[in-house]
């Protein structure tokens, strides 16, 4: 199969807004591709492991936005804290409270979107809206100074019905906007909709998604 990372990320590109964000999901993908699409103009990067993360980030240039977009282990946060740009999958008070202090130790404050379960596969992680309004109106996040929350994430079931992936977009659309009108009226940061794939990523954008997370379409099947 012959084609072309630049051309692939060109194409995506176009047909995209421009303040929607590409992260191109580089996991399982070796370096010379990610450089193919470094060349190609991307500086956004999702990786879904930390180990590979942290294999990959010394060999590539240093003004690339690291994302942790899988599962994030608590006793992982360390290895990643000097230099990620943003952790997707944040759905407890006790990883939010790594974060916060491996950020401290870094002497920085490290960008986290709260990701919440809107499929309807049991197997997708994420916060109920109930339990994330717990967490923030909790006296231990106050105390939190070096994490900054600037939205929120979800992944929608992977089916063929089209009208319930829009369905469960736009849930994530409403908890966006009830977590901005009641907890960061005047935060300017907490502005990010993390939601669209591959597959779906155009309905995503209709639905209100400001940042995509493309893998297959820029780089090719997945090994």
């Amino acid at each position: 199969m012959s084609f072309s990372i630049a051309e692939n990320l060109n194409t995506i590109k176009n047909k995209i807004p421009e303040d929607v964000s590409l992260v191109a999901v580089s996991k399982t993908k070796p370096v010379e591709d990610l450089k193919k699409a470094y060349d190609a103009g991307q500086r956004i990067f999702g990786e879904n492991k930390v180990q590979e993360l942290r294999e990959k980030q010394p060999q590539l240039p240093n003004d690339i936005e690291w994302h942790m977009i899988g599962h994030m282990q608590s006793n992982k946060v360390k290895y990643i804290a000097p230099y990620i740009s943003l952790i997707h999958g944040v759905e407890s008070l006790k990883l939010l409270q790594e974060i916060n202090r491996q950020a401290l130790k870094n002497n920085r404050v490290i960008k986290v979107l709260l990701q919440f379960h809107i499929a309807s596969e049991s197997t997708k992680f994420g916060l109920q809206l109930k339990e994330a309004k717990e967490i923030l109106d909790s006296d231990e996040f106050q105390k939190l100074q070096n994490i900054e929350i600037s939205g929120v994430m979800g992944m929608a079931s992977f089916v063929e019905n089209k009208s319930q992936v829009r369905l469960e977009f736009t849930k994530l659309k409403s908890i966006f906007e009830d977590l901005k009108s009641n907890y960061f009226t005047s935060t300017e940061s907490f502005s990010t909709i993390s939601m669209g794939m591959s597959g779906d990523y155009q309905i995503a954008i209709e639905e209100g998604s400001n940042m995509i997370r493309v893998g297959s379409s820029i780089f090719g099947a997945r090994n």
